[in-house]
């Protein structure tokens, strides 16, 4: 083997190589025998867990500050998370996953699942059964209704004053010159047959049921004598009869007079109560028995009264169902062609004992 620059056999270390190597050996095994012992003594002594735990006690004191709190509050009622999601959802790639997610089967399945669910089918029925939904509907039925009546009463009311004038020429009477808002007698003939409409519909479904009765029972009602027809129309008779007074005495107004806009009053009382119900009802049947020239009076007289209504004492009147307390219509001498306006108008209250003239 040649020497090397320092005149030593290659392989062989000079002393101070070997006095510097041997004292780094030894300094490291004395530090590492010290961290080794540290770490003995810190682990023996509880130093370590007592860390930890107050560095997690730490932690938690600083999330659970009121600083935390409110710089999260920031961030959330901030713009930046409004932002944030608001460019997201203006991103294609959000955009599309969201129509493909609209256009899988899954949510066909998830739609059908809870359609066909007995949680849905009772929320049905019981938005169906609500009062409320009930009355919505019903309100409407009655709108049509009130409007449909409202129509007719405007042609019956023209018809009123027509009529009236017609017949004031043919007796020879002046022509009217002293307003009126009191009831002709077209609007008064059809209400009387839509409530003879109503009672026929009462009588012939009692008889029905009456009829189905018979049959269980055996009697064959097909050689009934005159004498049961006779009682036939004394019943009929009794229940118009009772059904013009209950709604005289209750409410001043029967259906059809309802259907119509028009009301009896008595000194301003719309419910006329039982006693002067009952008189106009008979001065009503006497005043039809002569061929009703009992009548004649609402046609010819200017106050519009005809014997039943002299008899009971009781007006007539055309009334305004929209206005408050449904006063009476503005006393007119002939109604124009915006009688619909009049309804709907807010007029104020007429009183019911105005004077008017008569011949």
């Amino acid at each position: 083997m040649e020497p090397d620059s320092n005149g030593q056999p290659p392989g062989k270390a000079t002393d101070s190589e070997s006095a510097s190597g041997s004292s780094s050996s030894l300094a490291g095994r004395i530090l590492g025998a010290g961290t080794g012992g540290a770490r003995k003594m810190v682990g023996a002594t509880g130093i370590d867990q007592a860390m930890e735990t107050a560095i997690e006690e730490a932690i938690v004191r600083a999330v659970e500050s009121e600083a935390v709190e409110n710089s999260i509050t920031r961030i959330i009622n901030g713009p930046l998370i409004e932002n944030a999601v608001r460019d997201a959802m203006k991103s294609e790639a959000v955009e599309q996953s969201l129509m493909e997610i609209a256009d899988s089967e899954l949510i066909d399945r998830l739609w059908a699942r809870i359609l066909d669910s007995n949680e849905t089918q009772r929320l049905i029925e019981r938005i169906a059964e609500a009062p409320e939904v009930r009355a919505a509907i019903a309100s409407q039925g009655l709108g049509l209704v009130d409007d449909l009546g409202r129509g007719i009463a405007r042609v019956t009311r023209a018809l009123d004053f027509g009529l009236e004038r017609l017949a004031r020429k043919i007796l020879f009477r002046r022509k009217r010159d002293v307003p009126t808002d009191r009831v002709g007698v077209a609007t008064r003939m059809l209400a009387l047959a839509l409530d003879a409409v109503i009672v026929n519909v009462v009588m012939i479904t009692s008889t029905a049921v009456l009829g189905l009765i018979a049959s269980v029972v055996g009697v064959d009602l097909g050689n009934l004598s005159g004498a049961a027809y006779a009682v036939g129309g004394v019943a009929w008779l009794g229940l118009g009869s009772l059904y013009l007074l209950v709604f005289w005495a209750l409410s001043g107004q029967t259906p059809g007079m309802r259907f119509l806009d028009i009301r009896i009053e008595h000194e301003g009382k719309r419910a006329i109560g039982p006693k002067r119900a009952f008189r106009r009802l008979v001065g009503f049947w006497l005043a039809a028995l002569p061929l009703c020239l009992g009548f004649l009076g609402v046609l010819t007289r200017l106050d519009r009264r005809g014997f039943h209504d002299r008899l009971g004492r009781t007006q007539v009147f055309y009334i305004n169902p929209a206005g408050p307390n449904q006063p009476h219509l503005e006393a007119v001498i002939e109604p124009g062609m915006d009688f619909v306006d009049d309804l709907m108008a807010d007029q104020p209250p007429i009183p019911a004992g105005k004077p008017v003239d008569s011949p």
